[in-house]
């Protein structure tokens, strides 16, 4: 009954799905935190250039009032100061108007500035993202094979000690070659459950960067070729630097303090704004008949238009002083942009030098790969033939696993510095 229950509830079971690299990339891309916060600034940038463009409108505003008075007050039929009860309404409509504001035109532009700003700091965030994505999954990677190979070498140990039990026992081989074997049993296993702790780790730290909280996922390699990049471009570094979103950004902030300079200094320029007001009111004494409400209305309505020019003459050097500020600032935004020039260029030779580095190495270890198959095979025959004692098999087989662990560290370590480089070279 338990054997049924337990073969029942297997199959209820969610299989657990397998992501390549790529569908680690388009899913973080798309879903990580910091993606969708970006997303979330470029539409209040949008909200912003909306809101700059609006104050190139009238606002506009309507009310009454309806106000009792009692006691002392103006009788508006003879405009004398008696005491009596009144009833008030006061109507109105106003509109205002700054017919001519630099700095209304200028937070246009910059609005749009950080729009373009903000666009590239998304694509710098999805850069950023898959950066870190590529690093864990080929560290995953790695851990993964590192312990495969462990457990490769413990079966492998397993095999030979009953192997060599076995001809102990009919005299072909000494009892000692047990004990060697046996030896380093206890010390692979060691490494075993260090490679498992550094494998479980690893995983949590992808999964991290996929901002994903639940252990549903493997992650699987798929066969690629193996790339070249133009590295003896002179302008290699320089065009991978131009299409870069973080220094993209950089220059659209640049832009940003160069219009606040122009922004402060619009506080130097006279402003002209216009006025119009309708208004009208209705009075009767309490108590008493009055003249109907749409005659007084008619009858007492008013309107007025102005316009105003005001000149800044001086406003206690603040002005001045903003402005300096606003130079300092562009000032500062170059350095930015230094700066990331600089680290941009670290992380590009960084990149290339580990590339070539591991283009090296593979080629080196795929070129000699078939004399270690072969110096195993032989010494594997060896073995077999009583010519090699357990101890020194166990150490030649261990190396041809190990070997082979290279290789393909080897080849994951070519292959995710090309996955690094494809981020840059992808650019905007």
């Amino acid at each position: 009954m338990k054997k049924l229950f337990f073969i029942l509830l297997i199959n209820f079971l969610p299989a657990q799905q397998s992501w390549t690299l790529k569908q680690c990339l388009d899913y973080a891309s798309a879903n990580h935190p910091l993606i969708k916060q970006s997303a979330v600034n470029i539409q209040k940038n949008d909200r912003q250039i909306s809101a700059s463009k609006g104050m190139l409108l009238p606002s506009i505003d309507a009310g009454i009032n309806h106000n009792y008075n009692f006691g002392n007050g103006i009788n508006q039929q003879n405009n004398q100061r008696e005491a009596i009860n009144t009833q008030t309404d006061n109507l109105y409509a106003q509109a205002n108007w700054e017919l001519m504001n630099w700095r209304n035109y200028l937070n246009i532009s910059l609005s749009k500035i950080n729009k373009e700003s903000s666009i590239f700091k998304m694509k710098q965030a999805q850069n950023e993202v898959k950066l870190n994505v590529i690093t864990m999954f080929f560290t995953y990677q790695n851990s993964k094979s590192w312990l495969d190979v462990l457990e490769t070498q413990l079966s492998g140990i397993e095999d030979q000690i009953k192997r060599t039990e076995k001809e102990v026992e009919i005299g072909n081989r000494p009892k000692s070659d047990i004990y060697d074997i046996k030896a380093n049993l206890g010390t692979m296993q060691e490494q075993w459950v260090s490679a498992k702790n550094s494998r479980d780790l690893s995983k949590i730290n992808l999964l991290n960067a996929l901002a994903i909280t639940k252990d549903t996922l493997d992650f699987t390699m798929t066969e690629e070729n193996l790339a070249s990049s133009n590295f003896n471009d002179a302008n290699f570094i320089q065009n991978l630097l131009e299409k870069n979103p973080a220094y993209q950004t950089t220059l659209a902030e640049i832009k940003a303090q160069q219009k606040n300079v122009e922004l402060a200094k619009s506080a130097y320029l006279p402003t002209l704004n216009g006025s119009y007001t309708w208004s009208s009111f209705y009075n009767k004494i309490l108590g008493e008949s009055a003249t109907a409400f749409s005659d007084q209305i008619k009858t007492n309505k008013n309107q007025q238009l102005s316009f105003a020019l005001n000149i800044p003459i001086f406003n206690k050097l603040q002005v001045k002083n903003n402005v300096e500020i606003a130079k300092l600032n562009v000032i500062n935004s170059n350095y930015d942009k230094d700066i990331v020039i600089n680290n941009l260029t670290q992380s590009i030779n960084s990149i290339k030098a580990q590339f070539l580095n591991a283009q090296e190495k593979y080629n080196l270890l795929e070129a000699n790969f078939e004399n270690q198959k072969l110096s195993f095979q032989k010494s594997e025959e060896k073995y077999k033939e009583g010519l090699m004692d357990a101890y020194t098999f166990f150490v030649v087989r261990n190396n041809w696993l190990q070997a082979n662990y290279n290789l393909i560290n080897s080849k994951n370590d070519l292959i995710q510095q090309t996955e690094l480089l494809k981020v840059f070279e992808a650019g905007l």
